[in-house]
């Protein structure tokens, strides 16, 4: 067992089991509850048609956004292809969650030149304050994910837009 590994084990022991893990959903559903009714019996068509491979399926049927090795370009293909209309055209397409970059992991806020987390942001939102300082726009972020996957450090975050 190595070190991480082994203070990893020690630490997860103190982890709050009341917090529910949150699912980050596609984009163009006005409806989470659908996705437990109606994705079940589905064929997973959505995983097939987005382009760039990061929507997935969880354990019980259901598909979420994996933002490991790329992002959502709205692409609108994961609708069109949605037979049982949990994700549909008609709805807004967003992603309904809160981008966040942690200055305690970030390599730029410990003042390292890394530009990795702007460079894919096609909206603009991540803004340098100084030199150093990246910070997200949120009223530009469209939650897309390209940034995470880059980021050298996981210093970015995705949380649950309450």
């Amino acid at each position: 067992m190595q070190r991480r590994e082994f203070f990893s084990s020690l630490s997860s022991g103190f982890s709050d089991s009341t917090e529910s893990e949150f699912i980050l959903r596609p984009p163009y559903n006005s409806d989470t509850a659908l996705f437990d009714r109606e994705c079940q019996n589905c064929d997973a068509k959505c995983v097939n048609a987005c382009e760039e491979g990061i929507i997935k399926i969880a354990e019980d049927q259901t598909p979420y956004l994996d933002f490991t090795k790329g992002g959502c370009t709205f692409c609108d293909a994961c609708a069109n292809v949605c037979e049982a209309d949990v994700l549909s055209l008609e709805s807004e397409a967003r992603i309904d969650a809160i981008i966040d970059i942690s200055p305690s992991l970030c390599l730029a806020w410990n003042s390292v030149m890394c530009f990795s987390c702007k460079e894919p942001c096609l909206e603009n939102a991540i803004v340098f304050q100084g030199l150093f300082k990246p910070v997200i726009d949120m009223s530009k972020c469209t939650a897309c994910g390209f940034c995470i996957g880059r980021c050298p450090a996981s210093a970015i975050e995705v949380e649950e837009n309450k």
